[in-house]
């Protein structure tokens, strides 16, 4: 199937047609419980009925004008994120990737706009990844991402999560543009940012005139219970890029920013021919009134303290499992080997996971997932520890 087409995937084998809720099914008739979710992004599932009358609905009426004019949508939306958010406006993308570039080129033009056109250089975590562009790219820290595609932006230092000492010295030292980092890091094996260094981040931006940006690309939009991750450890960024969940499957991409940089950007200093158009905006529209007026938030809380218990108890039964990470619906444990191996395992018996970050299993369910459904997806995760266990 892939005669013409860049090998830049390792696809599994299963050839995916349909599906329902948090079940989709192949092309051999085989359903699977889907605890993926397209890495985060459908977080209505699949044939949600308000997602797909939305999106059926706009096809019919207007998909696309550009940026040069306004639709009905574009203000509906970027005025709930913003309350959502606590922030002020919206820049909207099409992917996580862009949305960070944006909040990358918001940074440094406000620092200029203050006078302070030294400051263009940038503060991340080890660990941490912000997407495949290049600016995205020089901010993520995981070596086999950049590696090939070098020189990527100078001027950007990486410090250890957790180390406010390494953190206060890259920052007071170097005199960044902005300090960017992810609440949970998805993509290095979920592990999470302590509470006490995301507050001690927000301190030092605040001293020394840093932009604080949070990745909420993966968490954000209500995986974690609250609508950003970063709202359990009480702080709020100036800026907070968010995509995955928000259209439900769509493209999207969001850069949110605080009231002191909504006028940092002019008429032509960005721009995305598709972003923000009729139909995603629809879609996002869709999954935010799911998540605010339909008990999808508290859905989520009550889904993910059951997988939570679940996973506890298979961490108590299986030696294998070393470590549980996560929170909400996005969670994960961490093996003392065969992850790998556990995941095909897994397809085998109809429950979708994968692989992340060394040995860890990621868990992403979508929000619309049942009590019954964690149920058996835990029974299954039972059954694919066992069978590893005797390998």
């Amino acid at each position: 199937m892939d005669e013409h087409v860049l090998l830049t995937y390792r696809r599994a084998e299963q050839v995916f047609v349909e599906g329902v809720g948090a079940e989709i099914r192949d092309d051999q008739g085989k359903v699977y419980l889907d605890f993926l979710s397209g890495i985060a992004v459908n977080a209505l599932g699949h044939g949600h009925e308000g997602f797909v009358e939305a999106v059926r609905d706009q096809v019919g009426r207007l998909v696309h004008t550009s940026n040069l004019f306004r639709h009905p949508y574009t203000e509906a939306v970027a005025g709930r994120i913003a309350r959502l958010t606590g922030l002020e406006a919206c820049f909207f993308s099409n992917s996580g990737a862009e949305a960070v570039e944006a909040a990358l080129k918001i940074s440094r033009k406000h620092q200029r706009k203050l006078g302070r056109p030294e400051r263009t250089g940038f503060v991340a975590l080890e660990g941490s990844f912000h997407g495949r562009t290049m600016g995205a790219l020089s901010v993520t820290h995981t070596e086999k991402y950049r590696a090939p595609f070098g020189p990527l932006l100078s001027g950007v230092t990486f410090v250890p999560v957790g180390d406010e000492a390494a953190l206060e010295s890259a920052i007071r030292a170097g005199q960044p543009a902005a300090l960017i980092l992810e609440p949970i890091q998805g993509e290095s094996g979920v592990r999470e940012v302590p509470a006490a260094f995301l507050k001690r981040a927000r301190a030092l931006c605040d001293e020394t005139g840093t932009i604080l940006i949070h990745d909420e690309v993966q968490t954000g939009c209500g995986r974690t219970g609250n609508f950003l991750a970063a709202e359990s450890a009480g702080v709020r960024p100036d800026i907070v890029t968010l995509a995955k969940p928000i259209a439900a499957g769509l493209p999207m991409g969001v850069t949110v920013v605080a009231k002191a940089l909504a006028g940092t950007l002019e008429p032509g200093d960005h721009g995305s021919t598709f972003a923000g158009g009729p139909l995603a905006c629809r879609a996002a529209l869709a999954f935010l009134t799911a998540l605010e007026e339909g008990g999808l938030q508290e859905h989520v809380r009550a889904r993910g303290q059951q997988l939570r218990k679940g996973l506890e108890s298979i961490e108590r039964d299986f030696p294998i499992v070393v470590e549980l990470r996560g929170r909400g619906l996005i969670q994960a444990f961490a093996l003392s080997r065969g992850a790998e191996d556990l995941v095909k395992d897994l397809y085998g018996r109809g429950l979708i996971v994968n692989k992340t970050g060394g040995d860890v299993i990621r868990l992403l369910p979508p929000y619309v997932i049942t009590s019954a459904q964690i149920a058996r997806g835990l029974e299954l995760l039972r059954e694919g520890l066992e069978a590893l266990g005797r390998r």
